[in-house]
């Protein structure tokens, strides 16, 4: 009786392809996502784009909300490591980290195909309250509490004042929120300028942060309109 021949072994190049096929699936469920909405995509739409059989998809997906959520974090993991990187560089000020992670807010998120990812929430949030609880956890939160973590370590560094906005620090994202917005609704009206506007947003959070205390300017006319002192009689 002949043997069957053994099976070939698995090439490292079929390795590397087939570890790399979930990203890639969660790469053209974000486009399906975008185009059609996470109500009215189909996973057969998501495996048309991906270029694979639907069966693959389900192979490493069971459920549509599966792959949402690992199109969020795919999406949202150069973001969070670089964040938590600028974090841990304890050898620069406060204030470097704190730009890093502003940079790569525009870089990572604004910048880029993610931002869609917020217009799937805003217009999904109602229908599917799971999804909005899973990037709180996953996305929010953590990146809040890196946020939250800077700030208080430039308070007691000196480098920051203790005010409001160390105790919100959605304040120091929210123009960077602003701007993923106007790309997704007004860029086609009024196209934004990212560098310039990035600019303008970490000019406004670091004046507001500093704790340095700088003199008011000086009135125009003050002088001139000041009080005259009464002569002696």
């Amino acid at each position: 009786m002949k043997l069957a021949d053994p099976p070939m072994p698995e090439t490292s190049g079929r390795r590397r392809r087939k570890d790399a096929r979930p990203s890639e699936i969660a790469a053209a469920a974000l486009a399906v996502f975008a185009e059609k909405g996470f109500a009215a995509a189909r996973l057969e739409d998501v495996a048309a784009r991906a270029g694979v059989a639907k069966g693959t998809v389900y192979l490493y997906f069971s459920t549509k909300e599966a792959l949402f959520e690992a199109v969020v974090r795919d999406a949202f993991r150069p973001l969070l490591d670089g964040v938590g990187r600028a974090r841990m560089d304890t050898s620069t000020s406060c204030a470097d980290q704190l730009r890093g992670v502003l940079t790569i807010v525009y870089r990572e998120l604004v910048a880029t195909e993610r931002r869609q990812i917020m217009r799937l929430l805003i217009a999904e949030a109602e229908r599917f309250p799971d999804l909005v609880s899973f990037y709180h956890r996953e996305i929010v939160s953590r990146g809040r509490g890196l946020l939250a973590a800077i700030l208080a370590d430039g308070v007691a560094r000196g480098e920051f004042r203790d005010g409001p906005a160390v105790r919100q620090p959605e304040v120091v994202i929210g123009p960077a929120i602003m701007a993923a917005v106007w790309k997704l609704v007004f860029e086609p009206v009024e196209p934004l300028d990212l560098d310039r506007y990035a600019a303008a947003h970490l000019d406004l959070v670091m004046a507001g942060l500093s704790a340095r205390e700088e003199a008011p300017p000086q009135v125009r006319g003050s002088a001139r309109h000041a009080p005259r002192s009464r002569r002696a009689t």
